[in-house]
């Protein structure tokens, strides 16, 4: 579901598009007319792991996902807190995996969802034990990976070619299957 911001959160007063003069020139954002409050809709930083234990990559079915859909350990940034120590917390909130090492990948755009990827490598030890909000994951070798063609498939494409792998790339059709869980990752032990 998406929300929209409809009401001003310092005077309650009604948000309009209206044209402002900014440092780039005119601008039309979400205004209020009332107190000139202005919605800027930034984009949100989620944090991504590309979660490394004995050599294989974890990927995780969200309980709000299709089955058969894996993909990274995500979350948002919360105030307060490094990207790596987000990082580190969200892998232990959603796996109880303990991070051992943080390394940055990269940032990559997730412009469909309003959000910027802070994509890292971590290596973690520990047993895993999924949150409810992850149904199940997959322990993955690095010849078995596919990147999927956004975000964090970038970041993953990205960290292979770190480790000498060429990525390998869904075709937009087993991207499509992938997004609606018809595509099953090759499970490995």
């Amino acid at each position: 579901m998406a929300y929209e911001m409809r009401f001003c959160p310092n005077c309650a007063g009604t948000l309009a598009p209206i044209a402002q003069m900014e440092d780039s020139g005119e601008k039309v954002r979400l205004r209020c007319a009332a107190c000139g409050w202005t919605h800027w809709n930034n984009p949100t930083p989620v944090l991504a792991a590309i979660v490394e234990v004995d050599g294989k990559v974890l990927l995780a079915r969200n309980a709000a996902w299709p089955p058969k859909m894996f993909a990274l350990i995500t979350g948002f940034m919360e105030a307060g807190e490094s990207p790596q120590e987000g990082v580190a917390r969200e892998l232990k909130e959603e796996t109880n995996l303990d991070a051992r090492t943080v390394t940055l990948v990269g940032t990559y755009e997730f412009l469909r969802m309003n959000q910027v990827i802070i994509a890292f490598h971590v290596q973690a030890s520990g047993t895993v034990r999924l949150s409810p909000e992850l149904l199940e994951y997959r322990m993955m070798e690095l010849q078995d990976l596919k990147c999927w063609p956004a975000g964090t498939g970038y970041a993953l494409a990205d960290w292979l070619r770190s480790r000498g792998r060429e990525p390998v790339f869904f075709t937009a059709q087993e991207h499509q299957e992938w997004r609606h869980g018809l595509v099953q990752p090759k499970e490995t032990s």
